[in-house]
């Protein structure tokens, strides 16, 4: 489905080479914002976007990786380097698997060409979880971040996640509001947890760069990422969860920087 007039939030930060980077799930652009920094003080231009639903970009009646891909791909003038995280993984690899003559080389971090839940617990996935209780919040009882921190607390215990989800929470007039589209994320959840079958095998230089002690990336995936991205490897930087961005930013962006060079050889 083509979908026109959407509004794709972008930041851009930098001079060289062009690189593209793509937020996960319930996250924004400025999520990559350090990375893009340190990305950029390597020589490269580099734009982080809020892909639709989410952050400042456009809300849409339904969401699929085929959709956030074609969106990704309005702006794009030529060939760029591309890397996402996490969802914005998998919409990466959708888009060098169907429009590869716009995808240099391809980094995707702690995500795989498959299904996807995330740690369950009780029959509910993290996903699942995080998006029930942002949407049983009561935001017209929130006076305050801390509020909602405090709400939230009592099923997700993690203060950094509970930091990452509520760098949705914006002012809206005298109250609070959830920049994402989380009605339209739980509905399609279901869909962003599988990997469609699109397109035709990416031939071009891909990194798959996984969290240690993540387990998005398992041995299992192995066929699918050579059956899809034939020229992959697959890099693990021990001692790093699934937001391996902002756990290990150095060792990120040396380990991406040292990818794109060689890519461009």
């Amino acid at each position: 489905m083509r979908q026109t007039g959407l509004m794709l939030e972008s930041r851009t930060v930098g001079q060289g080479p062009a690189l593209v980077m793509l937020h996960g799930l319930l996250g924004q652009g400025k999520n990559l914002a350090t990375a893009a920094a340190g990305l950029a003080a390597r020589g490269r231009t580099v734009t982080t976007y809020d892909l639709p639903n989410h952050g400042r970009s456009s809300w849409t009646e339904r969401l699929s990786f085929q959709d956030m891909a074609e969106v990704v791909a309005g702006p794009l003038s030529g060939p760029v380097d591309l890397l996402g995280h996490s969802m914005g993984g998998k919409v990466a690899m959708v888009l060098a698997l169907t429009r590869p003559e716009l995808v240099r080389s391809l980094v995707v971090v702690d995500i795989a060409p498959t299904s996807t839940l995330g740690a369950v617990t009780a029959g509910e996935s993290e996903h699942e979880r995080h998006l029930r209780v942002m949407r049983a919040l009561d935001l017209s009882a929130v006076a305050s971040r801390a509020d909602a921190d405090a709400a939230l607390a009592k099923e997700i215990h993690s203060a950094r996640v509970r930091g990452f989800l509520l760098q949705n929470l914006a002012r809206a007039g005298d109250g609070w509001a959830w920049r994402a589209n989380l009605d339209v994320l739980a509905r399609d959840l279901e869909a962003l947890a599988g990997f469609p079958e699109v397109g035709s095998p990416y031939e071009g230089p891909t990194l798959f760069l996984a969290g240690g002690d993540s387990d998005y990336v398992t041995d299992d995936s192995r066929e699918d990422r050579g059956r899809l991205f034939p020229s992959a490897r697959l890099v693990r930087l021990k001692g790093v969860g699934h937001w391996v961005h902002s756990e290990a930013p150095e060792l990120f962006v040396e380990a991406v920087d040292r990818f794109l060079t060689a890519a461009h050889e």
